[in-house]
């Protein structure tokens, strides 16, 4: 089969959510794992991935230079990471190919993901990043022309637009890559946020795309066979944080369209997974999962997670 995996957050970063380089290199070695078991199996494999904490990483050193130097915008933030979490990934997985004797190659693009500009998110943006900061250290970032707003008691926080994806512009490469063999990483944070300009091309722009959304884009857009969200849970949860809390197992579509609008999971974290897993079902290309890394091959195989199916 041709799977997309997602890979969260807690796959990039240590157990108690530190981003220290050896923290991500620890944790991108257990990722491996799983994984080269799925290729071990003779399935082709794109991953995804978040970048969250390596950008805002890269944020922080933007804010104590930004009186030096110019910050580098959130496009050029996400080129960065995509190419940094990809080399992980690669020597990682290469390592783990070579451990099972899989003469299996890797490739990493730094891809782009089109938004319109027209979105209204860029009207009115709301997507917080970065961490709270001073009123001097809001005050230089918005010279630079950043968009800050003050949470009492907390400080200044910036928000940026969070557009939805429209086309994962570089796909046909990973397509391409993917019929020579290739495990492929791309489209890492959502991709990097791209408009078309008026002669044509396409240039980046500020804001933040969520990558589980752009997870469920690729995987539609090469057709892959299922799609999984790799998160830190073994399934998506009912009532969760109740004693009525239970595992959504297999569901349609139709099914799990009105879990989710009974349930209202949360925006920032359960929300967009459903509804990446829900539109690519939706799609009739594949079937979307929702599972925990290390029991991917279980989820696949149908024994454990979160699965939506077409109608």
């Amino acid at each position: 089969m041709r799977i997309v995996i997602a890979l969260g957050g807690n796959a990039m970063t240590s157990a108690d959510g530190q981003a220290r380089p050896e923290d991500q290199h620890a944790a991108i070695v257990q990722a491996a794992i799983p994984i080269a078991d799925l290729v071990a199996a003779g399935h082709d494999v794109l991953l995804t991935h978040g970048n969250g904490p390596q950008v805002g990483n890269l944020l922080v050193k933007n804010e104590l230079a930004a009186a030096q130097v110019p910050p580098v915008s959130l496009d050029w933030c996400g080129a960065q990471t995509q190419a940094t979490i990809g080399m992980l990934l690669m020597n990682a997985l290469d390592d783990a190919f070579a451990a099972r004797g899989l003469d299996q190659r890797t490739a990493t693009l730094v891809s782009r993901t089109l938004v319109s500009a027209d979105d209204p998110g860029f009207t009115e943006p709301t997507k917080p990043v970065g961490r709270y900061l001073s009123d001097d250290e809001a005050r230089v970032m918005i010279e630079h022309g950043q968009q800050y707003v003050e949470v009492a008691g907390r400080g200044w926080r910036r928000i940026v637009a969070s557009p939805e994806p429209v086309e994962c512009l570089d796909s046909p490469a990973a397509d391409t890559l993917i019929a020579a063999g290739y495990v492929v990483v791309c489209s890492g944070g959502g991709g990097i946020p791209t408009v078309r300009t008026p002669t044509h091309g396409y240039a980046g722009i500020e804001a933040v795309i969520d990558k589980d959304l752009t997870a469920s884009l690729i995987a539609r857009q090469i057709e892959a066979d299922l799609l999984v969200i790799a998160t830190d849970v073994d399934s998506a949860i009912t009532d969760w944080g109740t004693p009525q809390a239970a595992a959504i197992g297999q569901v349609t579509v139709t099914q799990m369209r009105a879990i989710a609008e009974e349930q209202g999971f949360a925006a920032g974290s359960m929300g967009p997974k459903v509804e990446a897993v829900t539109r690519f079902a939706e799609s009739g290309h594949g079937t979307g999962i929702i599972t925990s890394l290390p029991r991917i091959s279980a989820a696949i195989d149908g024994r454990v997670g979160t699965r939506v199916m077409p109608d």
